[in-house]
């Protein structure tokens, strides 16, 4: 774009000489007419043909312009379309691969299970040991391909529009995720949140996961605070799920949201590193946007938008 505008400039500037002579030449005449004096004709309609000839070169370059930015846009829409036929099918073939994985792995996970209980008398701690090594790993596998499809479906799953009471959808989430906290003393300070436009499943997936990082995160603190608010935008609502956990350095927030991305050690925290990828895929197709605040050792906040009803 910037070589087509300094060829335009350059134009520009060699059209000037010549409008401003006619312009000139133009005052000159109507100025001899007003006082009775005579001016060559011959002089005029030079002058005018000049003129309209510019006004001709002018047009065809504003004409050229339109047909190369035409151009332009009709090879951007078909990169667009390869690249959106190219994520089609690259998000069908991870479905495809996760799901004909979990054959083998729930083969692995059973076998494995049945020789640790048909043989326990004939195996000793250690082989009882590496079985089951073998079948948490199977599990974690069985983990991430669940991930994986979840991730597919966020980007090929048809959205439903409505409108969804954001509260009431928390408090749901909140109560069912209530078994996965023990007895841990977890706190939800719900403020006020405004409707959204969106697809309901969706967007449950969106807060099931903000949330779900939320309770694992705050495992270290006694008392857990999980906090779920929002602001109001000028388009928008920026909805925010904020907790007092483990938080995270904020100079790796580039990854935050990178796939199979982790800030933190499976030793830590057990994930697969795919929940805000997910997170984010489906606050993209709404038309919002996604990012996170966190500080080590002092919480994190993850802050997304929807449009206003």
């Amino acid at each position: 774009m910037p070589v087509i505008s300094k060829s335009i400039w350059r134009r520009k500037r060699t059209w000037f000489a010549p409008i401003f002579l006619a312009a000139i030449l133009i005052f000159i005449q109507l100025f001899y007419q007003r006082f009775g004096a005579s001016f060559s004709d011959s002089y005029y309609q030079l002058v005018m043909i000049m003129f309209i000839a510019i006004v001709i070169a002018f047009l065809g370059e504003r004409i050229e312009k339109v047909r190369i930015l035409n151009e332009m846009n009709e090879n951007l829409k078909k990169e667009s379309e390869k690249l959106e036929d190219a994520n089609k099918e690259l998000e069908a073939f991870a479905y495809s691969v996760s799901h004909d994985l979990r054959v083998p792995l729930r083969a692995i996970d059973g076998f494995s299970r049945i020789v640790i209980e048909d043989y326990e008398d004939k195996l000793d701690d250690e082989g009882k040991r590496l079985l089951n090594v073998v079948r948490e790993n199977t599990q974690k596998m069985g983990q991430l391909i669940d991930d994986i499809l979840l991730l597919s479906r966020a980007g090929r799953q048809e959205m439903k529009i409505s409108l969804i009471d954001m509260e009431s959808l928390v408090e749901n989430i909140f109560e069912e995720l209530k078994p996965s906290m023990g007895n841990r003393d977890v706190q939800l300070e719900l403020k006020s949140l405004p409707k959204a436009y969106g697809d309901r499943t969706l967007i449950t997936q969106v807060l099931t996961n903000l949330i779900s990082n939320s309770i694992k995160f705050t495992r270290i603190r006694e008392k857990a605070i999980i906090e779920v608010g929002a602001k109001k935008g000028k388009d928008e609502n920026i909805y925010y799920v904020r907790d007092n956990g483990a938080g995270f350095d904020m100079k790796y927030v580039n990854k935050l949201f990178g796939l199979f991305q982790r800030l933190h050690g499976v030793d830590e925290f057990e994930g697969t590193g795919v929940g805000l990828s997910i997170v984010q895929r489906i606050i993209r197709r709404h038309g919002g946007h996604v990012w996170g605040e966190g500080e080590i050792d002092n919480g994190a906040t993850i802050y997304f938008t929807l449009p206003k009803p």
